[in-house]
């Protein structure tokens, strides 16, 4: 019998996490293999591995205990892989050696698999003096477009991921310029942007004060605090960019504020660190270990929680000397001081299972209850391993023991850490599981409610075709095998259906309990006000977060998956009931009606002439095949195979508009060229931008395409900014949403952050 209980969380073993040998064959034979590989390996450091393979097993089994994807992936296959996700890079200097010598040391760590994060605010902003050249600087946004770059290149080569996290103070004098630089729908798409939001600058907007912009002593401008605060809400309000950190609650609460200072984070927020910090990963499934699930005597087993914990904080640690790091600073700074992210995934379902409605004040309560019960269990896991096998290095008694963390704890845990220091210098994060979370049954993703209850996922077949299957939620599929057709109780809720302050209330009430940070999306509705929306990002801040991302459906972001509900039945989410996959291929007629569209690229002495053909399919014009032309010969091979496969993917139907969205995403690592002052990044890009506007001209896709313009003189086509929705870089589909601060498909489950 299979351990999958859904054959979506059987192919996303088989797609992320199976060990296969280079030609693809599976040396995994099958999941309890991989859980196998995967307690061997981690309990190969110890003293006595035989004795502790077993019981990491144990753990493993049934989904109770999920590393992150890094170290299910990697952990026993002997490749050269890092079993961190993510890393916080080197503090960059203010130097032109410097900054490339911090690109350099990202693209080896990127290389290697893993995301970064960045402080650009250690850069000199725009328009200052740069000493010995009589020049004036290019910003740290300039600095920031090559790192896009980068990443797109190291990307392309066949990085499993490129996720970035760039962060800039809320003083620096190219705040306002950063707010607003990805409402350019073609710059920093590799990034994440945040502001480092300090307590004087929140004390400054809530008395409507003035706020120094200001460099290396230097006061440039002189802004309104409230008026910054309203652009990033803006901001953030149309564009889902930048979040918000607030820094110094951050420092002030970090467990090691006595021996480092923290600037930026990882690319989903939930790690803050220190130069060259790493994010050591993995999740308490809180969906399994709930006992005698929506009865009156439902519960939450705390025995095995407790046990499940520490045999999980052991495995932790002792990923850090199992792990290859892509540079020796990496290595020093994680031994040094051993930190680990030890989270939930799950807690929706398992409020769900005990008869708690998530949101209410009753289930924040309980959250709290059992996020400190986590944190108990796992500083004394720590402490005891510190007793066994030594303290991390940089572990200091008295600082440690009057840091935020140990502060709150019981007398017995504090007790023990005095006894004995501690093993890892901060234990708990909650960071996104989205990918994991499928994997293990489609339980709902760390402290998110549960997404959607049902939904139609699209599966792609080996001919082309697009089968269906229901992905039904964890709690929900328990609730159908318990109680048959009986309808969902009231307490059922979902993200769709949830107000942004209750998401608030959740997170402030985990964010007690956590010593790094959380990862979660607050989900708004479209048609929030602007007051109301920004009044989610000050309630976060009144009750104690340490940062918060918001996600508002619109135009520019792409809308949310549209969730039916009834009285009787779950919410099941649409994800695009009016496509209509084909199987085989449209036939073609002898005529077709059809657009030629001349494209002129600087780099090119003779133009590119762009011919799409249409056909009409229950009464909608939808492009059919494409040619792409040119004397210039040495384009024909590769405008000869890119016509074939974008025609033959058209000829199956559907929503091809994914077509557009992969042309204008490749970047030439030679370079782009500038078209009357646009910047466009290669020559795929601009004919992928062609085929947009003739999607838009015949009504194939809505919106106003990218406003292509022909200027008769120059025969030169241009770009505008517009943005639109996105379709999942991975698969194309339209089944993207906003988990944990990163865009999941619930098609593929690609995720930019899993």
């Amino acid at each position: 019998m299979s351990a999958f209980s859904a054959p979506i969380a059987e192919q996303i073993w088989d797609m992320k996490y199976r060990f296969k040998d280079a030609a693809g064959q599976p040396i995994d034979e099958t999941v309890e293999d991989s859980w196998r590989r995967v307690a061997r390996a981690l309990a190969s450091v110890e003293k006595a591995p035989e004795a502790w393979e077993p019981k990491f097993y144990d753990a493993l089994e049934g989904f109770k205990f999920l590393p992150a994807g890094r170290i299910l992936a990697g952990a026993g296959t002997e490749r050269s892989v890092t079993l961190f996700n993510c890393f916080v890079m080197g503090t960059i200097p203010d130097s032109m050696g410097g900054i490339f010598d911090m690109l350099k040391e990202a693209a080896l760590t990127m290389q290697q698999g893993g995301g970064i994060g960045y402080d650009f605010s250690t850069i000199r902003p725009k328009g200052a003096a740069v000493q010995g050249v009589a020049a004036d600087a290019s910003g740290p946004l300039s600095f920031m477009d090559v790192w896009d770059s980068m990443c797109r290149t190291i990307m392309s080569a066949g990085s499993r991921r490129g996720a970035m996290m760039a962060t800039m103070r809320c003083d620096h004098p190219d705040i306002e310029d950063f707010i607003t630089a990805k409402q350019d729908s073609a710059r920093l798409r590799m990034f994440n942007l945040s502001v480092l939001v300090t307590d004087p600058f929140m004390d400054a907007v809530k008395a409507d004060a003035s706020w120094d912009l200001e460099w290396d002593g230097k006061v440039y401008k002189t802004v309104q605090a409230l008026d910054l605060w309203n652009k990033i809400m803006r901001s953030t309000y149309d564009f889902a960019e930048p979040g918000v950190i607030f820094i110094d609650r951050i420092n002030e609460k970090n467990n090691l504020n006595y021996c480092e200072t923290i600037a930026a984070t990882n690319p989903c927020g939930e790690q803050p660190l220190p130069p060259y910090g790493a994010c050591l990963l993995g999740s308490i499934n809180l969906a399994t270990l709930v006992s005698d699930a929506f009865e009156q005597r439902a519960h939450l087993d705390e025995a095995k929680l407790d046990e499940l914990v520490a045999t999980a904080v052991r495995m932790m640690d002792n990923v850090v000397d199992a792990s290859r790091f892509p540079l020796p600073e990496q290595a020093a700074e994680a031994k040094a001081k051993r930190r680990i992210g030890l989270g939930v995934t799950g807690l929706a379902d398992a409020l769900l299972m005990v008869g708690e409605r998530y949101g209410s004040v009753e289930a924040a309560a309980i959250t709290e209850r059992w996020m400190g019960q986590i944190a108990r269990s796992a500083y004394r896991a720590s402490a005891r391993l510190a007793e066994e096998k030594g303290a991390f290095p940089l572990y200091e008694a008295k600082a440690f023991l009057d840091n935020d963390s140990m502060t709150s704890m019981d007398e017995e845990t504090r007790a023990l850490v005095a006894a004995h220091g501690i093993r890892n210098a901060l234990l708990t994060s909650v960071a996104p599981t989205g990918t994991i979370s499928l994997y293990a049954g489609n339980v709902s993703s760390g402290i998110e409610p549960v997404f959607a209850y049902s939904y139609t996922r699209k599966v792609l077949q080996n001919d082309g075709s697009r089968s269906e299957e229901e992905v039904v939620d964890y709690a929900v599929d328990l609730w159908r095998q318990k109680k048959g057709d009986a309808p969902l109780p009231e307490y059922f809720v979902n993200a769709q259906t949830l107000a942004p302050l209750d998401h608030v209330r959740m997170q402030a009430a985990a964010q007690k309990w956590i010593d790094s940070s959380i990862s979660k999306t607050i989900n708004c509705p479209e048609d929030i006000s602007f007051e109301d929306f920004k009044e989610v990002y000050m309630a976060a801040w009144d009750q104690g977060c340490k940062g918060c991302t918001t996600y508002r459906p619109n135009d520019v972001t792409g809308s949310v998956l549209s969730v039916s509900e009834t009285a009787e039945t779950a919410p099941e989410v649409d994800t695009g009931a009016d496509v209509v996959y084909i199987a085989e291929p449209l036939d073609r007629p002898e005529a077709l009606d059809g657009h030629t569209y001349k494209m002129k690229w600087p780099e090119s002495e003779h133009a590119i002439y762009i011919t799409i053909n249409d056909i009409i399919q229950n009464g909608q014009r939808r492009p059919f095949e494409v040619f792409i032309n040119s004397k210039n010969m040495e384009h024909y091979a590769w405008t000869l195979a890119l016509t074939r496969m974008i025609s033959a993917v058209f000829r199956r139907g559907g929503d091809v508009s994914f077509v557009v969205e992969e042309l204008k995403a490749v970047f030439d690592p030679r370079g782009g060229a500038w078209v009357r002052g646009k910047y466009i990044p290669s020559m795929l890009a601009a004919i992928g931008s062609v085929i947009e506007e003739h999607m838009v001209r015949i009504g194939f896709i809505g919106g106003e395409g990218q406003h292509l313009k022909a200027d008769p003189a120059s025969e030169v086509i241009h770009l505008g900014t517009q943005a639109r929705g996105k379709s999942c870089p991975s698969c194309g589909g339209m089944g993207l949403q906003m988990v944990e601060g990163c865009m999941t498909c619930l098609d593929c489950g690609h995720s930019k952050c899993g």
